[in-house]
């Protein structure tokens, strides 16, 4: 019987935690995932809502013009505004969707809205029914100027919200509710804000500093991951439901914000801890729903234009260096910028007939564009190719695409050589062109939302191998800046660079000194970088010793490269050598972490002949590979009293549950009969009484006269007559056979 004996032969880089993970800002992905998640049902949503929350995330993604909701949303407003039964909550969020749509509403419709919203503040009862009152009253502020929407008493309503707040920076629902909430202090950190926005005279600016001292205290309780990230959680489960970390901190976020706009004070917040937020909010990615998804973008687009702290995101769109590719951080040859022009085979404008070419041109002008070659029209069986169907063979092969015009937009290398043959050519090389830029082997910085940084530069502090103690490969370099691809680069890798795993630590240094209270920074970024290659295999034999004197009995050299099939055998008093070297791409020895089973407590003392594998791999070997050696025939002692049993075999499941053997009935053998002839026979002789009963009836003159002719003893005659009859027949039937 054969088993298998896997020999794991793994080279390990050990990497150490990195003090801060790498992230990205907001890139096309969260643009394109916006169209899905916020897609309209037959062009409405299901409230005003989560109308405001879709216009308001096209907004800041700037894509708000994809999304055309007004003949939909604008009656829904007026209908909300107008009406004396609307709560508070549609009044605040159809307000906020009049500001993105701006739908005709009159002066009269604002000014009852005002007047309502007036009186809900001096009778507001909840955290909420400040919120959705003086929420109310902003936005009405920013839309007219002809309604009344200030606050005569602000100080005893700031006062009056104030209230609600804890020692620890967190905040109650209502008076009725002792328990705190981190998302409620958010909610009262953006209420507050409105408050002093809305006031006839400024505030006291004690509970100014008051409210500061809470939000220092708020911030206290932040917590981390081990990533950087930092986010704030929410224990309470209430009526609203549990308010997870994501919805807790852009709360905190929003709040935090809104307040430091609203006040000329300044927030003595560590640049950390808001760099640290906007990282949490960018680990996320995509997040599945439409209220995350919110949620993420709108606190982002807090972050980047806020009076506390703006943070600048440090990304490397990619980590691995190849040193067979021989790539480097340093940007791409220079780009020009090319299009698949479309051009109507009638010279009309008709997009369903015409030909395509590549046209060259400036970034941003495709004005007086040359053709640099020109392919005819494609055809298909249906017809001819049209642009949108153009655009979706190219999104197939993995090109990049951009509209501009009438053009689909893609990055060529200078110099490329652009095929003049079939379309399918053309395609080929839009692939190739656009996969091999290279441009993810840069250092960017920008903002949250994906904007430029300021004039800085970006310092490579030390550079080191994650197996080295402390010896640095770079230190104190400053990388080159590409002002024309907006990109941070670092003109060579030292030649010392063999394959393994390194880490680069990288400082922003902005030129402004200004600034730094401006922007957070945060620390120095440690980076893992990973240098791939492909290792050489050498020498490579297999031997079976002597346990006892260490000579070797057994020795083959191993083709791994081609295939090898070995036959060995060896008993339990003998090793099993397995020795090969590895080499780097600059001629250094790769020293791997070798684990090798023992054979007779690992194999329960079972002989027979097993199954030889050979793996070899590691993150940063590119020819990773899985060798079948053959096999080894093993002679194992008995087991002993005390040792580990094997574990029970699994059971094949096809088995256990698939179809069974089809069940054969066996019936028993029917008993020997006599003949027919012989049973007639009886039968006859059983009769012949009968009919001689009958002859002598008929001799004696039986009189038949006295036979009952009433009914009722007619009948029981009857049947008794029958039921000797049965009984007759039922015997001469049992005699026939």
């Amino acid at each position: 019987m054969a088993r298998n004996c896997v020999f794991l032969v793994l080279i390990l880089c050990t990497t150490l935690v990195c003090d801060a993970a790498i992230f990205h800002p907001i890139s096309d992905s969260h643009r394109s995932a916006a169209l899905e998640i916020f897609a309209p049902v037959d062009g409405s949503f299901g409230s005003l809502e989560e109308a405001y929350e879709a216009l308001r995330t096209f907004e800041i993604l700037g894509i708000g013009k994809e999304l055309n909701i007004r003949a939909s949303a604008c009656p829904s407003v007026v209908d909300t505004l107008g009406s004396s039964s609307s709560s508070l909550k549609d009044l605040f969020y159809a307000l906020r969707v009049n500001v993105a749509l701006k739908c005709e509403i009159s002066e009269e419709v604002f000014a009852g809205t005002a007047s309502r919203c007036k009186a809900s503040v001096h009778d507001a009862k909840s955290l909420f029914d400040f919120y959705y009152s003086i929420g109310s009253l902003r936005l009405i502020k920013d839309q007219t100027s002809e309604v009344d929407v200030l606050l005569s008493d602000a100080d005893g309503i700031f006062q009056a919200i104030k209230a609600l707040s804890q020692s620890d920076g967190r905040w109650r629902y209502s008076s009725n509710n002792p328990a705190s909430s981190t998302y409620a202090a958010g909610v009262a950190l953006q209420t507050l804000a409105g408050v002093v926005s809305l006031a006839t005279s400024e505030i006291d600016q004690s509970l100014i500093g008051m409210l500061q001292n809470d939000i220092v205290k708020l911030f206290d309780g932040i917590e981390k991951y081990d990533d950087g990230a930092f986010y704030f959680d929410e224990k309470l489960v209430d009526a609203l439901g549990h308010q997870g970390p994501l919805s807790a901190t852009s709360s905190v976020v929003r709040g935090l914000t809104a307040f430091a706009a609203a006040t000329s004070g300044s927030l003595n917040l560590p640049g950390d801890k808001i760099l640290g937020l906007a990282n949490f909010f960018l680990a996320i990615g995509i997040p599945g729903s439409a209220k995350d998804f919110y949620d993420q973008i709108d606190a982002l687009a807090c972050l980047e234009s806020n009076r506390v702290s703006i943070p600048l995101i440090l990304s490397l769109p990619a980590t691995v260096l190849s040193l067979t590719r021989k790539d480097q951080l340093k940007p791409p040859p220079p780009l020009h910028r090319f299009g698949v022009c479309a051009e109507s085979a009638s010279g009309g404008d008709n997009k369903s007939d015409f030909g395509f070419g590549l046209c060259g041109g400036k970034r941003s002008s495709y004005e007086n564009d040359e053709t640099i070659t020109f392919h005819p029209t494609v055809k298909r069986s249906s017809g001819r190719m049209g642009y949108d169907d153009l655009a979706r063979m190219i999104e197939k092969k993995g090109g990049w695409i951009g509209k501009s015009l009438s053009c689909l937009e893609f990055d060529l290398p200078l110099g490329r050589p652009v095929v003049n043959g079939p379309s399918q050519d053309l395609l080929s090389c839009i692939h190739r062109s656009t996969t091999s830029v290279g441009v993810g082997r840069l250092v960017r910085v920008n903002t949250v939302l994906g904007s430029t940084a300021p004039h800085l530069s970006v310092k490579l502090v030390q550079a080191f191998s994650s197996g080295s103690k402390g010896a640095s490969i770079v230190e104190s370099q400053e990388l080159k800046f590409d002002s024309e691809n907006d990109v941070h680069f670092l003109d060579a890798l030292p030649k010392s660079v063999d394959l393994g795993t390194y880490h680069f630590v990288f400082e922003i240094v902005l030129h402004d000194s200004e600034e730094k209270n401006i922007y957070a920074t945060g620390s120095r970024t440690k980076v893992p970088i990973y240098v791939t290659g492909v290792i050489k295999v050498d020498n490579a034999e297999i031997a079976v010793l002597d346990s006892d004197l260490g000579s070797i009995e057994t020795q083959k050299k191993l083709d791994l490269a081609g295939e090898t099939v070995l036959s060995l055998s060896a008993n339990h008093l003998q090793k099993l050598r397995l020795s090969f070297q590895l080499t780097t791409p600059l001629g250094h020895s790769f020293k791997p972490h070798q684990d090798f089973l023992g054979l007779v407590e690992k194999f329960f003392y079972l002989s027979g002949r097993y199954d030889i594998q050979l793996t070899v791999g590691d993150a940063v070997m590119e020819n990773s590979y899985l060798r079948e050696l053959g096999s080894i025939e093993l002679d194992l002692p008995e087991p002993p009293e005390k040792a580990t049993r094997p574990p029970p075999q699994p059971v094949d499941p096809y088995l256990r549950y698939g179809p069974k053997a089809e069940i054969a009935h066996i019936f028993r053998t029917p008993e020997k009969r006599p003949p027919q002839e012989l049973s007639l026979a009886f039968l006859a002789l059983v009769i012949l009484p009968f009919l001689g009963f009958v002859v002598g009836l008929l001799r004696l003159g039986v009189n038949l006269k006295n036979f009952p002719t009433s009914t009722v003893p007619a009948t029981f005659a009857i049947l008794f007559q029958l039921g000797i009859a049965a009984v007759r027949f039922s015997r001469s039937m049992c005699f026939s056979g």
